[in-house]
């Protein structure tokens, strides 16, 4: 794949497109981009560099990586109304926990998992010995397309006793106020779905990531996080939630384990290209550079 560095394995292509059925109609839509006057992507030029060089040599539109773009107002104050306690209650927590010791796990808006992968997760939790911040969501109904929510109790899905063992290095939530979160001095990992907000948000904030993803282009985001940037670990690269495969206790421990002692080179690499997702939206950093260009080809596509 030209804009890759790395052999790229087809089997972290999205689900959609590994079948047959629904391939063509993909394929007809990524032909079309050709049909673009230019294209604005979410990245930064120091991160992807390789990706963005190899669409310059003019049998493409033009692209123009112009990010990161995140929301980082994340603060109290922009929480809803319904949510300031909790909001509350997990910043407090953490405010008591040592400076980068805590491991974070959260599979986005949408991400969840069955009872008996609960478990293996707890189990393999509390056999690390980390503290930990999980957020915990119920999957909705079978043959629902619905985003998860809250447990009402999550002490029924998980192992007997964990709570109570867990209780002085652990916190369960529901909803993550993640962009807080990830900011905080004692997070010191983080455990994800792989979607390209938490990517480009765990860069920003220079935390450590094991990649769990998912769906959609999770799994191609979690092989760049590993192979391609070489800033993340993982838990698993190719995992699908329609699989129903179950990761074990034993393989999340010891991936936990291996994300909170993060190789040294690859922390340092973290730390320069978080430095440069900052410089990149300054005045006269790359992205800044970038969407002066964007501006400006507006413009003169309009005379």
């Amino acid at each position: 794949m030209p804009c890759l560095a790395s052999p790229f394995p087809a089997k972290v292509l999205p689900s959609l497109v590994l079948g047959k059925d629904l391939l063509p109609l993909f394929l007809r839509l990524f032909r079309r981009f050709r049909e673009a006057k230019g294209i604005m992507v979410n990245t930064f030029y120091e991160l992807e560099s390789h990706a963005i060089n190899s669409f310059s040599d003019g049998n493409y539109p033009p692209v123009y990586p112009v990010g990161p773009i995140l929301n980082l107002n994340g603060h109290e104050h922009d929480v809803v109304s319904d949510r300031k306690d909790t909001h509350r209650d997990i910043m407090q927590w953490l405010d008591h926990q040592p400076s980068s010791s805590v491991v974070y796990l959260c599979f986005g808006s949408m991400g969840s998992f069955g009872v008996e992968q609960v478990k293996e997760i707890a189990c393999g939790l509390e056999q690390s010995g980390h503290r930990f911040l999980w957020s915990l969501r119920q999957p909705p109904p079978n043959g629902k397309m619905e985003a998860p929510s809250d447990y009402v109790n999550s002490a029924e899905v998980l192992p007997e006793g964990f709570l109570d063992r867990t209780s002085e290095i652990g916190k369960i939530i529901g909803w993550a106020p993640q962009v807080d979160i990830l900011a905080h001095p004692s997070i010191g990992g983080f455990v994800s779905h792989c979607g390209w907000n938490s990517m480009l948000e765990s860069i920003w904030f220079d935390v450590p990531i094991a990649t769990w993803p998912l769906y959609a282009e999770q799994q191609f985001n979690a092989f760049l996080m590993i192979v391609e940037f070489g800033l993340a670990i993982e838990i698993q690269v190719n995992y699908r939630m329609d699989d129903c495969e179950i990761v074990r206790a034993e393989e999340i421990e010891k991936r936990i384990r291996g994300l909170m002692e993060f190789d040294i080179k690859k922390r340092e690499k973290l730390k320069e290209i978080s430095e440069n997702s900052r410089k990149a939206l300054m005045k006269d950093g790359s992205s800044y550079t970038w969407l002066g260009r964007l501006i400006q080809d507006m413009i003169d596509n309009m005379a």
